[in-house]
């Protein structure tokens, strides 16, 4: 299953170039991540109740077209690696416009950590089941030496998908 979360690029998203800018991309990525833990019941104050919470340590992006002011985008979510106990996951984002062109990848390897100790823990099983729903056939198990693989490349999908 794939998580989509639509963005309105705003004139403040914009760098020098008048596209949008690298630190937006972020921005979308994390908004995304935020949305998908939201909608899946692990959002701020469930995390809070649990904890935990999600720690970003590598992120990486490649960038295939400019997208502009005033543009719709769509930013998808999947789990494209995660540890057996999903204390190390990492997040694949694609942007399309909303014809279907794929104008970037980025990858975003994490943990779980608890909030108190500071250190990487297990996720409950609620956070567990909500990450599996995400995952592919393609998902690989991943340990802590999994955070350094490139390239990404271009795939354009059928518009119909986003509905």
């Amino acid at each position: 299953m794939i998580f989509y979360h639509k963005f309105e690029v705003r004139w403040s998203d914009l760098d020098a170039n008048k596209h949008l800018a690298n630190s937006s991309y972020v921005q979308y990525c994390a908004q995304s991540r935020m949305a998908f833990m939201t909608k899946e019941k692990m959002g701020v104050t469930q995390l809070s109740r649990w904890g935990i919470g999600p720690v970003i340590l590598h992120e990486r992006y490649s960038f295939f077209k400019e997208i502009y002011a005033d543009q719709t985008v769509i930013v998808s979510l999947e789990i494209d690696g995660c540890s057996d106990d999903s204390s190390i996951y990492r997040f694949l984002h694609k942007f399309y416009t909303p014809d279907g062109v794929h104008c970037a990848t980025a990858e975003a390897t994490g943990v779980w950590i608890d909030m108190m100790l500071r250190k990487m823990t297990t996720p409950p099983d609620d956070v567990v089941e909500a990450m599996n729903k995400y995952k592919s056939p393609e998902t690989i198990v991943m340990n802590r030496e999994d955070f350094k693989k490139l390239p990404f490349q271009p795939n354009n999908v059928d518009p119909a998908e986003f509905s």
